[in-house]
């Protein structure tokens, strides 16, 4: 998945959250962003799919499912140096579809983490 993958971006981050429209449904973007991750060596900690949880619950809600994922051999260094990093890590990714079908990417910008914690994470 590359950025031809997606058609829009939101004007820049906004309060740090990077929003990116996919060009292929709910199901095919979750599945190429689980391949990415494992093709980088990332390791998937856990998926939460909410929309599976409020159906459980009786609820009605739109396919959203967060992605949780990370290296512990990079990650434990910047959490030694930044110790607050550690609540944003694991990395996560959220994947949406709204109402009208569009499947959207929201992630936390690396200048938003670089500022929350006062560290140089790249």
């Amino acid at each position: 998945m590359g950025r031809s993958d997606f058609t829009t971006m939101t004007q820049g981050p906004v309060n740090g959250l990077v929003q990116l429209q996919s060009e292929h449904s709910f199901v095919d973007t979750v599945s190429r962003l689980e391949s990415i991750v494992q093709s980088k060596g990332l390791t998937i900690f856990a998926q939460i799919h909410f929309s599976d949880d409020a159906q459980k619950a009786g609820l009605a809600m739109n396919p959203s499912t967060l992605l949780i994922f990370g290296n512990p051999k990079a990650g434990t260094p910047l959490m030694q140096a930044a110790p607050t990093v550690a609540i944003d890590f694991p990395l996560k990714i959220l994947l949406s579809q709204d109402t009208q079908g569009g499947v959207w990417v929201s992630y936390n910008s690396v200048e938003y983490l670089k500022e929350r914690h006062q560290y140089l994470l790249i």
